[in-house]
């Protein structure tokens, strides 16, 4: 049967894409930061990490202004069960969790992070498209060609 991940549909809601290449709705980029965790607890060093890439550094510092950062969000939908959302955004939420490196944030509420956790996050630019995207993701089984949309592992 097919899993519906309630609790990753959260906060506004916004028109879906339509069908098709959706390589311009993303945005890639990578990075090698973890994010803060609040309390005293310890944890694996691996264990809710991002990584971003120096060109998504680069583009995150050119297009952001002031509080802006980079959200990530995973959401049900998409060609193969899951896709990834991105999103400038200048709200912190208490579920959040925050990285940085080279002065460029990302933002991941914890349900999405236990679905990206490991990755790397790109920009790239093309001739066609410049999109960040997540890529190398251990937590997904396979992509779509478009690179927004995955399946996770059972």
């Amino acid at each position: 049967g097919s899993w519906c991940p309630a609790p990753l549909c959260r906060g506004r809601a916004l028109p879906r894409p339509p069908p098709g290449p959706a390589c311009a709705v993303g945005r890639p980029l990578r990075w090698a930061s973890s994010f803060s965790q609040p309390g005293p607890t310890e944890s694996d060093p691996s264990e809710g990490q991002v990584f971003l890439s120096e060109s998504c550094v680069k583009r995150l510092l050119e297009i952001t202004e002031g509080s802006e950062f980079l959200r990530l969000q995973v959401e049900g939908g998409g060609c193969s069960g899951f896709q990834y959302k991105f999103s400038l955004d200048t709200v912190i939420n208490p579920d959040d969790r925050q990285g940085q490196r080279g002065g460029a944030r990302v933002v991941v509420d914890v349900d999405s992070l236990a679905f990206v956790k490991g990755s790397m996050v790109d920009f790239s630019q093309e001739l066609i498209c410049s999109s960040f995207q997540v890529v190398s993701n251990p937590q997904a089984e396979k992509g779509c060609s478009c690179g927004t949309s995955f399946s996770v592992k059972f």
